[in-house]
Formats: structure tokens, sequence, C-alpha cells
């Protein structure tokens, strides 16, 4: 009887060994997936790369996949149907295709994911021969580009709606210190639920282009999507700021509807 048992134990061993070998096989299904529109040139490309590191560490320790795409070529209804979650990294609002102008409205307006825009994505205007984007004029607060500060200069922003998922962790004011702030013709604050601003009396070196209100951080609650702008964007700096940092990954879970 014991030896039955025996043969029974010895012949189940390399049996389980195996069944669990072929689990360990199987491929994790990922928490969701995530396009990046990335600029890939200009004076926005160190950013670029410095921020793919860290997004694909992120994904990698959080359990989701990031795509990355330099052109809107691929895009329309069907390439966006496989991702949750689609970040504008520092890709200016001109120049796209024109399935992709349609297909990118119709994910925003009708929540067929998440979006978060990072600085480029509100140069607004005619641009190298492009005309502006209506709808996304809309979006972003009816605002267009006016200047730039050169120089660039650090600021400290001011968290508005402390309560915001966004701002979890991070203080209620955090100072960016390499940033080529953008002025815009107006305030977008009567459209947008503004989150944060900067104050621009505390820029070193001073300058003298201001807009008076200046929202730096804001959200549509007009479209279904949820959706976040964040100004700060242009140098690969940002990435050694922990505020930053903590605000991009609250961004990404809050955007995406993950907690």
């Amino acid at each position: 009887m014991l030896q039955l048992i025996f043969r029974k134990i010895v012949f189940f061993i390399p049996v389980m060994a195996g069944l669990c070998s072929l689990l360990a096989m199987q491929p994790v299904k990922p928490r969701f997936r995530v396009l990046a529109l990335a600029e890939n040139g200009g004076h926005h490309i160190a950013y670029s790369k410095t921020a793919k590191v860290w997004l694909d560490k992120l994904a990698a320790d959080s359990g989701f996949v990031i795509d990355y795409i330099d052109n809107t070529d691929k895009i329309d209804s069907t390439f966006l149907a496989q991702y949750q979650l689609f970040i504008q990294l520092d890709y200016p609002p001109y120049a796209w295709k024109e399935n992709a102008v349609k297909a990118f409205e119709q994910y925003v307006s009708e929540g067929r994911g998440g979006w978060i825009g990072f600085h480029h994505a509100t140069l607004l205007g005619e641009f190298d021969g492009y005309g502006l984007w209506p709808w996304f004029y809309d979006f972003m607060g009816k605002i267009r580009f006016k200047d730039y500060i050169a120089k660039f200069a650090a600021g400290d922003v001011h968290v508005e709606d402390t309560k915001h998922p966004v701002f979890k962790g991070v203080p209620a004011v955090f100072n960016i210190k390499t940033e080529e702030w953008y002025t815009y013709d107006r305030s977008p604050r009567p459209a947008v639920h503004v989150l944060a601003n900067v104050d621009e009396n505390s820029y070193k070196p001073a300058s003298d282009k201001k807009m008076g209100d200046h929202p730096v951080i804001w959200t549509n609650p007009a479209y279904k999507a949820r959706n976040i702008y964040i100004f700060m964007g242009h140098s690969p700096d940002l990435f050694e700021n922990t505020a930053y940092l903590t605000l991009f990954r609250n961004a990404i879970f809050w955007a995406v509807g993950k907690p």
C-alpha cells in the first residue's frame, strides 16, 4: 500500500512541475494599453527620449503596455481601439492625417479612452503652413499660442484643485527649474477646469512675458474622455523632479480609470 502511494507521488511530481512550467509560460494580460504619440525631433527630443525611458520602467513595474509612434500615419478608429490611454507627448496639434483627426476626435469626445497632453500640445495657431485645428482649439479652452520665454525660467506651480486625484502626494506648491513658459492670447479658464497655475512673479530670471492668469494644468469636463493637459514638458530635467513624476504617474492611472 505504501509503495503504491509512493509511486503515485513520484508520478505526479513531474506532472505538476510540468503544469507549473506551462502556466509560467503563459503571457500575462496587461492591466491596460497606452499609446504615446511622441515628438521625434526639434527642441523637445531630449524630453521625449527621457520620458520614454521613465515610461518604459513604469509600464514594466506597473503591469501595463506602452507603444510609441512619432507620426499620425497609423491612427484610425481601429488602431486606437487597442488603447485605453492616449499620451500626446509634446506632439503638436497640426499636420495630422485626416483619418487621424477624425479618429482622435471620436476617441476623446466619446470617451473611448483617456488623454494626457504635454507642453507642445497647445501650440495652437497657424504653423508650418497648417491651419488651426478648430476641434482641438475648443478642447484646449479656446486658446492660441502667443509667445514664450525663449531663454527659459524657473517658476512655482500652485495647485488649485488639491482634491483632484492627480495631485495625491504632490505638494500644493512645487518648483519647476527649467521651462519655456508659453503665453496664450487668453486664459483657458472660462472654458476648462483649471487644476494648477504658475506664479509669473516667481520666474527666475524675471520675465515681462506674462498673462496675468496663467493656468498650466487643466481638464475639460465637456468631453467624455478623462483628459488632462500638463504644460510642463520641455526639459529632460523634469524627470529629476519628484513632484512632476508623481503628477505624471497619477495622471496616467487617473486618465485610464485605474487606481
